[in-house]
């Protein structure tokens, strides 16, 4: 436990704080995920900015957590090791902005898509996990990334294209309560905020594929 904290201590900090509140919110205070939710509706009319940030501490139920959290487990630790080689300590602050940017901006076309929504409200780190998980892609467009009910692992260069093909179909055909554009921009913040980061990302990730 201490050798993570040292080498990975920002996905850690933010992997136990998000599974606390949303346990506590989900089990011992429901008010906490209200209160946490992103409501655009508030939003728009001045009030409720903190949301944009507590909606990425909360999630709607049990499963949602777990595939959020399963999915920053495998990809984040990775991640942050990968900013740290790269840039020295300061690879700690760069994943920390990153994670918390992607928060932000995923939530953007959300707030203007349901400002007159009262009705409308948004939780869970989706937003910034899918920038991790692409931010992953453009170190590691090889690696295979398991799906449930798939019993085989895709290449994360054809899994990029198709995750982001299913999220502009699921928003423009929505059928399920899923932000869908949560998870289409935060993807979109986090290739923008690596290559804008590591110039060289996508040299290096052609060669990959090519070599």
């Amino acid at each position: 436990m201490q050798e993570i904290l040292q080498t990975t201590p920002v996905a850690t900090i933010i992997f136990a704080f998000t599974v606390f509140t949303s346990a506590y919110g989900l089990y011992f205070n429901h008010d906490v995920n209200y209160q946490f939710s992103l409501h655009p509706y508030s939003i728009n009319r001045g009030s409720r900015y903190y949301t944009v940030l507590t909606s990425g501490l909360v999630h709607g139920d049990l499963g949602h957590l777990l595939f959020n959290m399963l999915t920053f487990y495998f990809f984040a630790f990775k991640l942050e090791q990968f900013f740290v080689m790269a840039k020295g300590p300061m690879g700690h602050w760069l994943f920390a902005a990153m994670y918390i940017i992607a928060l932000v901006l995923s939530d953007i076309s959300t707030i203007i898509k349901h400002k007159n929504n009262i009705h409308y409200y948004s939780l869970g780190a989706s937003g910034a996990i899918s920038a991790i998980l692409f931010s992953m892609i453009l170190f590691m467009p090889n690696m295979k990334i398991g799906m449930l009910f798939i019993p085989i692992g895709i290449p994360a260069y054809i899994f990029g294209p198709l995750y982001l093909a299913y999220c502009v179909y699921s928003s423009r055909n929505q059928r399920d309560n899923v932000n869908h554009d949560a998870h289409f921009y935060g993807a979109v913040a986090g290739l923008l905020f690596t290559i804008i980061l590591f110039p060289g990302i996508l040299s290096a990730f052609l060669q990959q594929l090519l070599g």
